[in-house]
């Protein structure tokens, strides 16, 4: 019984998931269809592509993931299947499968050719349905990659994961989500601070953050305290308890963070 998620920035007021789990459904109607989130900003890539690098790994070996976050729908824009971390990826190819990619550091992609598998006629403004839920329902059923297409060696890349560090040991990264309770998901990661993280603060615009916490609702008994707190996705947050950090600090996905380690610290980081 294959496992099929869907992730798009369809919203649920219209037609266009249900449309898509029927054509999944009809062609395998014992797929075990998993809604992720169709709540994706629209034209959102980023949030697709994080929102997906989050969610993939609680997922079995063999889970075929769709994603549609598609503003080039019907151009030039490749679509793509991908395998990796023993898993499948569907969708466009503009940058919303690289994060994955990237992090498991392991992957082959096919281009999307053989029109044997779509669904016909073939709408030029719905790949969701017509293109990306066929392939995926006929892969669920035993179709290999190489039927679907034709092997390519590289595929959109997104802004790397990585962050940057400098001369003087500061570290520069950035802010690669913000979620619904306005908490801020940096691309630093455990590693990149102090075992305790005393001796580090987060710079953004202007404001340094220092204050670290485990879990969300710790008070200090500030009033909109900024904090630091490793996330459930992997990353280092910047939060602040029953408010949003993103409102507080005026911040916005791509914004720049400092990663400022004091010099009698630095030996004690771990990356």
């Amino acid at each position: 019984m294959s496992i099929i998620t869907l992730l798009t920035d369809f919203g649920t007021q219209d037609y266009f998931v249900g449309a898509m789990k029927g054509v999944i459904l009809s062609a395998n109607p014992a797929a075990r269809i998993v809604d992720l989130t169709h709540d994706i900003p629209p034209q959102n890539i980023h949030a697709g592509a994080f929102n997906l690098l989050a969610a993939h790994k609680n997922f079995p070996p063999g889970a075929i993931h769709v994603a549609v976050v598609d503003p080039g729908v019907g151009s030039k824009r490749r679509p793509i299947l991908i395998e990796c971390a023993a898993q499948f990826f569907v969708g466009p190819d503009n940058g919303i499968f690289s994060w994955i990619c990237e992090r498991e550091g392991n992957w082959r992609a096919h281009h999307l050719t053989n029109d044997k598998f779509f669904r016909h006629p073939t709408s030029k403004t719905f790949h969701g349905r017509d293109v990306f839920a066929p392939v995926a329902a006929a892969i669920s059923i035993g179709a290999k990659p190489e039927e679907v297409g034709t092997p390519v060696d590289s595929i959109v890349e997104l802004e790397s994961l990585h962050p940057v560090t400098t001369k003087d040991g500061q570290i520069e990264g950035r802010i690669i989500h913000i979620d619904r309770f306005g908490n801020c998901v940096t691309n630093l990661t455990a590693s990149h601070v102090c075992e305790d993280g005393r001796g580090s603060r987060l710079r953004v615009n202007d404001i340094d953050i220092s204050s670290f916490r485990e879990f969300f609702s710790a008070d200090s008994g500030t009033e909109n305290e900024l904090f630091i707190i490793p996330g459930s996705a992997g990353f280092i947050e910047i939060a602040a308890r029953n408010s949003s950090a993103a409102n507080i600090l005026n911040a916005h996905c791509g914004q720049p963070v400092v990663l400022v380690i004091d010099s009698a610290n630095q030996q004690n980081t771990r990356r």
